[in-house]
């Protein structure tokens, strides 16, 4: 740790207020203060007056520069600015006071630490607050404005403010006279081993880049991966949360999201539906036709069905029935309005089939007993009875 300044030169940047105090004292309370409980009295009303000031800040100066600012580009780093301002100006008053009372002679090492240390935290703090309000700002702009990358700012935030938090910490550091050089150097011996323990924090941090950079998905979107359904609700640094249709939270490591095949559900243009319809085999040929032209023209009309590819025909013959294959894509890939369309065209469907007196057909069997024997043993029974 780098040696302390002279205590004397500390002190010395207070000396008028002292003086001051010392005056104070002398002309309107010599007999009832003397100099240490003035400088206590004077330390106290310091501080009341540093939260008055911080009071102050925030209802006078940064009340009407907040009004002023709402018009501005970047309306979000004035009010980002207000506890920073207020804590710093609470700060200046602390230190003030402990400059006035004999504690800053009893123990200067930690006055001065403390005052060194404070200091750059707060501005660190206000640095910190003006970069957030920025990507704050950047990022309303990239949702109003429909860019993709909207959905990965809160990931590039909390990166960057993990960053400038270790850059804060070793600065405040060095503020305070430790020789963070030495400590750097000692990083690079150590780093090796702590990324072989950390062999999994690093695959998640690198996936999480990875899911960045290639953007297959945003939140909000719902995906399949890894054998789970959900809605995106978070990409974070070491997991992505997804929520299923039964609402519970999925996490899932984003080392195996960027290994494994990802299906965006959200992205598709359209929904497609398949479906085989079971005929009565008694149906006359012309019925069957006819109702295959009302499928058709039910599909053609409605308007929530996609024209790039209808079919409706008659596919083969099965043991039970004959078989009608019925495929379309709705227009909306929305589930709720896919849903929508489907009931739509399944009850058109069903009135068409019965204005046409076309039944559907259902699992039946037919057993022929033309079987000699069969019929002896039945006639036998009927004598019997």
């Amino acid at each position: 740790m780098a040696p302390f300044p002279n205590v004397s030169a500390l002190v010395e940047p207070a000396g008028p207020l002292l003086r001051l105090i010392d005056w104070l004292q002398k002309r309107f309370f010599p007999e009832a203060l003397d100099d240490v409980t003035a400088r206590w009295v004077a330390c106290a009303i310091i501080i009341v007056v540093a939260v008055l000031l911080r009071r102050v800040v925030a209802a006078i100066i940064f009340s009407p520069l907040k009004r002023v600012s709402r018009n501005a580009r970047n309306k979000l780093i004035v009010p980002s600015l207000e506890a920073p301002t207020a804590t710093l100006l609470m700060l200046c008053g602390l230190i003030a006071a402990i400059s006035v009372v004999p504690l800053w002679e009893t123990l200067p090492n930690a006055v001065w630490l403390g005052e060194r240390g404070a200091l750059t935290a707060v501005v660190l703090w206000g640095v910190a607050c003006v970069g957030g309000a920025m990507i704050d700002n950047f990022a309303q702009g990239a949702r109003v404005r429909s860019l993709q990358i909207a959905a990965f700012l809160p990931l590039i935030k909390k990166t960057l403010a993990a960053f400038f938090a270790v850059f804060s910490v070793l600065v405040i550091l060095e503020s305070l006279g430790f020789e963070v050089k030495t400590f750097l150097t000692g990083l690079g011996i150590g780093g090796l081993a702590f990324a072989l323990a950390a062999q999994d924090t690093i695959a998640n941090m690198f996936g999480s880049f990875v899911v960045l950079m290639d953007q297959p998905f945003y939140v909000g979107e719902y995906i399949r991966v890894a054998g789970f359904e959900g809605t995106v609700e978070e990409i974070g640094l070491r997991s992505t949360r997804l929520r299923t249709v039964q609402r519970t939270q999925v996490v899932i490591p984003n080392k195996t999201v960027a290994s494994e095949v990802i299906t965006n559900l959200t992205r598709i243009p359209q929904r497609r539906v398949e479906m085989t319809l079971g005929v009565a085999y008694d149906t006359p040929p012309e019925r069957l036709q006819a109702v295959l032209a009302d499928v058709r023209a039910i599909l053609t009309s409605d308007a929530g069905v996609h024209k790039s590819q209808t079919l409706a025909s008659f596919a083969d013959f099965s043991d039970a029935s004959l078989r009608i294959q019925v495929i379309y894509h709705t227009a909306d890939p929305d589930w709720d309005a896919h849903m929508v369309v489907r009931e739509r065209i399944n009850f058109a469907i069903m009135r068409a089939f019965a204005a046409r007196g076309v039944s559907f057909a259902f699992p039946s069997s037919v057993i022929h007993l033309d079987n000699p024997i069969v019929q002896q043993i039945i006639g036998q029974a009927k004598g019997g009875a």
